[in-house]
């Protein structure tokens, strides 16, 4: 099996609630949606097979226990299926950035973090470890109804833009007990 990838990088996780780890990124290329808002370079550079990617892993972060599927949409790819017990194998925890429309069966020890965008599958819902609403704008309610089971929900203000920024605190402020911001912080450090 081969996956479609745009970069393979070691950096740190700069959003959510592993901010600050270091962690290997696998990026996939391709995505389903078409958000206007998107700052990520998805597009395809190279094709790899499952052991490929494994050892591109091994070379890039060495032993770095972390390693993020993300895109685009990594659940898009067939392939991706096969590369989770493969990096586990290699002795990885496995987490997925996901817009939460392809719904997929993983396996419980695999981190899912759900960023809906336009719609989302509720399974993938239910499922999500993590749910992480982008806030361009205003805050999209309409997709708070399939994370009632989560206990915080993360408000990404887009492109760390003051008037997100300013509007994801305020929301989080007047629903203390139920939101959290996650700001880029990759991008205030000067890393990707």
């Amino acid at each position: 099996m081969h996956l479609q990838l745009a970069e393979i990088f070691y950096s740190i996780q700069g959003e959510g609630t592993w901010a600050g780890t270091p962690a290997v990124f696998v990026r996939l290329a391709g995505c389903n949606l078409g958000c206007d808002f998107c700052d990520t370079d998805y597009a395809l550079k190279t094709v790899a097979s499952v052991d490929e990617v494994v050892a591109r892993v091994r070379a890039e972060g060495g032993d770095c226990p972390m390693v993020i599927l993300t895109g685009g949409e990594p659940l898009a790819q067939a392939a991706t299926l096969a590369l989770i017990p493969a990096l586990q194998a290699d002795g990885r925890r496995v987490h997925i950035e996901s817009n939460g429309t392809i719904f997929t069966e993983l396996p419980d020890d695999i981190w899912l973090c759900v960023s809906p965008k336009e719609r989302v599958d509720p399974r993938m819902a239910r499922r999500a470890n993590e749910a992480k609403l982008i806030v361009d704008g205003r805050v999209p309610e309409e997709h708070l109804p399939l994370f009632e089971h989560q206990p915080t929900v993360l408000l990404q203000p887009e492109g760390n833009k003051p008037s997100n920024v300013a509007l994801a605190v305020a929301y989080a402020k007047r629903h203390p007990k139920r939101f959290k911001i996650s700001l880029q912080t990759h991008k205030y450090m000067g890393v990707r």
